[in-house]
């Protein structure tokens, strides 16, 4: 197999070096010898790929197949919730095209080359993965059209971070190569913000493989870091050793393999939220992804749910606002001013009940003397939190201006009651 640059302006960071001729003790000039020398079949037997053609050129492709995860089917109410406007074909997981690409940097822009592209399917009770590898830049273009072939086949397509990241970065190499199409996606599922609504509060970090170790319970054993990978692409096409490729390759599959996996989880969850013995953060999660779409009565059973169960401080604060909102939405005035009451205090969520409270009575109740009781509370609590240095500067200063106002408003009602009753 022969690799020609023809005709194609080639990066400067994906150029090979051009060898240097040094002079002999002879006083011949000769070309040093390289301790490693690019063999197209070293790279495709390190990986375990092969050489695939498509009208644009080669390529190397590796396929593999996995047991786990098992192949999923949706409900499709869970689907609805991630993507409410997709067509019909979003529920069908026959469908789905999972996505992960390796490429040249971490922060995108038209300089940045996805070098390797990683997707997988549901086949065979299980999941089948193929990757996609830029051996030298002339070959981006059967990449694209390979991958453009894998998209019309199963036009869903299913990432993390991929809307933000991935796709809008091959969307423009699409357009870059001026060849080929950017492919027409039916509906794009990305795991990402699910994934923050339901584990973010108890695990901080929601990088995919923290979400294997203490979601799914995998294990990766040693794996790459990703922020090495660009570096370990640039030391193969400047002659380095095919063989550091091959953590590379295994880590884009474990990422497919984890997507896969997460993404069942995440269906599960939504599916089965109702169910007895969830987990107090995850009915939270689920519930503010069903208030985010409306399902306002789910979302407040939800929400109750997750409350009863005991939830951390922060969330617990945040639960309760967001029922209290539900519930003043549906007219069940009791059940949200017993809420607001709980919660008052220094906090956002206890500032915020204030102000709904002084709303209530000022509108709902007409007694504004009572809401104006409720406003001088909100202010006590803010100065003595400022002093306690419980509260940053700045925040006091936004704070305390919006229930200066709302006092200065109220102070004022009887004035104006009284003037329209002289001219009456």
């Amino acid at each position: 197999m022969s690799l020609r640059y023809v005709g194609v302006p080639k990066l400067k960071a994906l150029q090979r070096p051009l060898q240097q001729k040094v002079e002999s003790d002879d006083g011949e000039s000769r070309v040093p010898r390289k301790a490693i020398c690019y063999d197209p079949e070293r790279l495709a037997q390190a990986l375990g790929a092969t050489p695939k053609k498509n009208q644009f050129g080669e390529y190397l492709s590796v396929r593999c197949w996995c047991a786990t995860p098992p192949r999923y089917s949706p409900d499709n109410r869970a689907v609805r919730l991630l993507s409410p406007d997709g067509p019909e074909s979003v529920a069908d997981p026959e469908k789905w095209l999972f996505l992960d690409t390796e490429t040249t940097g971490l922060a995108g822009g038209s300089g940045t080359y996805a070098f390797l592209i990683g997707v997988a399917w549901w086949e065979g009770g299980g999941l089948e993965i193929e990757q996609f590898f830029l051996r030298e830049y002339c070959e981006e273009r059967s990449l694209l059209f390979a991958l453009r072939e894998r998209i019309a086949e199963h036009p869903v397509l299913v990432t993390f971070n991929g809307k933000s990241f991935d796709w809008p970065l091959l969307e423009t190499r699409f357009r870059m190569s001026r060849k080929i199409a950017v492919p027409s996606l039916e509906a794009h599922l990305d795991f990402l913000h699910p994934a923050r609504n339901l584990w973010r509060l108890r695990l901080g970090s929601v990088r995919l493989s923290e979400l294997e170790r203490h979601v799914l319970g995998w294990d990766r054993g040693e794996d790459v870091f990703s922020g090495l990978i660009p570096q370990i692409y640039s030391d193969y096409v400047r002659g380095g050793s095919p063989e550091r490729l091959v953590p590379v390759f295994h880590h884009n599959q474990m990422d497919l393999r984890g997507l896969a996996a997460l993404s069942t989880r995440i269906l599960s969850l939504l599916s089965n939220a109702e169910t007895e013995g969830q987990d107090g953060l995850e009915l939270f999660g689920v519930s503010r992804i069903c208030e985010k779409r409306g399902e306002h009565v789910r979302a407040r059973n939800l929400y109750q749910q997750s409350i009863a169960s005991s939830l951390p401080a922060e969330a617990d604060r945040v639960a309760r606002r967001s029922l209290a909102k539900l519930a003043k939405r549906a007219g069940d005035v009791d059940l949200a001013c017993a809420l607001w009451k709980e919660a008052l205090g220094n906090s956002r969520q206890g500032y915020d009940a204030y102000e709904q409270l002084a709303i209530h009575y000022e509108h709902k109740v007409r007694d504004p003397e009572q809401a104006r009781q409720i406003v001088q509370q909100a202010i006590d609590e803010l100065c003595r939190a400022s002093r306690a240095g419980e509260i940053t500067p700045g925040a006091y200063r936004e704070i305390k201006g919006k229930f200066d106002r709302r006092m200065l408003r109220l102070e004022r009602k009887p004035q104006r009651r009284l003037l329209y009753a002289r001219q009456a």
